[in-house]
C-alpha cells in the first residue's frame, strides 16, 4: 500500500465517515499510522533542494519522482542495477 493510496483511503473515509464502521475506521487509522510512522525522508541542503525543485517543475514532474529517477539511473550507471534493455523493435512516442 502506497502513501498515495493511503491518503485517498483517508480522504474517502472523511466523506462518508457516518458510514464507515468503527472496525473499518480503526484499520484504515492504524494503516496510516503505520505508514507515517515508517516514512523517513533524506535531508537535502537548501540549495540542493531548490535545484531539484526547479528540475522537476521544469519536467513537470514531483520531486520524489526525479530523485527516483536520477537514482534509478546512477545505480545503473555505476552498474549497481543492471541496465535497462530497451526493445528495438517497438515504437516509441518520444515520452519517459
Amino acid at each position: 500500500m502506497t502513501r498515495l493510496s493511503v491518503a485517498e483511503e483517508l480522504e474517502s473515509a472523511a466523506d462518508r465517515i457516518a458510514d464507515m464502521t468503527r472496525a473499518d475506521l480503526q484499520i484504515i487509522l492504524r494503516r496510516a499510522s503505520f505508514m507515517l510512522r515508517n516514512v523517513s525522508g533524506v535531508p537535502l541542503e537548501p540549495t540542493t533542494a531548490d535545484t531539484l525543485d526547479s528540475i522537476a517543475a521544469e519536467m513537470k514532474i514531483s520531486r520524489s519522482d526525479l530523485i527516483q529517477i536520477v537514482l534509478r539511473e546512477w545505480l545503473e550507471t555505476n552498474a549497481y542495477l543492471p541496465v535497462r534493455t530497451i526493445d528495438e523493435e517497438s515504437e516509441i512516442d518520444g515520452s519517459a
